[in-house]
């Protein structure tokens, strides 16, 4: 099978421009080209897309895709390291939700103490510190 640059977009989802970076940093191999210099893709970079695709959704970043990208070439190798991978993500995920946690609790105290007057008492203006003392 050998396809266009088009065509793996459509079957994996992935954006052409997306494709382009992910083969720039790195992530997909320099494709064959024709002698006309369109880029064919083959089943291999369906199939090794889907995953970056995948990962990218979970939130991985590109690092660790490739880290993982190559230890998943080692078949007969201990998970060990992709484990510490995935490990140290959700350990980010925790953090990032701790924050946002943080942060919606903050929003709703605004709400709670709004007393739905003007613009000019308004509590998550003055809150986000956009005074009205500037001339």
């Amino acid at each position: 099978m050998s396809i266009s640059i088009g065509e793996l977009a459509r079957r994996t989802g992935v954006k052409v421009p997306t494709i382009r970076y992910y083969e720039g940093v790195g992530l997909l191999p320099t494709p064959a080209r024709t002698e006309g210099r369109q880029r064919r893709f083959g089943v291999d970079e369906v199939a090794r897309l889907n995953f970056i695709r995948h990962a990218r959704e979970l939130g991985f970043e590109v690092a660790d895709i490739r880290e993982l990208l190559t230890l998943s070439e080692q078949r007969e190798r201990s998970c060990a390291e992709v484990d510490a991978i995935v490990h140290r993500h959700v350990e980010n995920i925790d953090r990032r939700i701790e924050k946002l946690v943080a942060l919606r609790a903050e929003l709703q105290r605004s709400l709670d103490r709004c007393a739905r007057g003007t613009i000019e008492e308004c509590r998550v203006i003055k809150v986000l510190g956009y005074g009205y003392d500037r001339v």
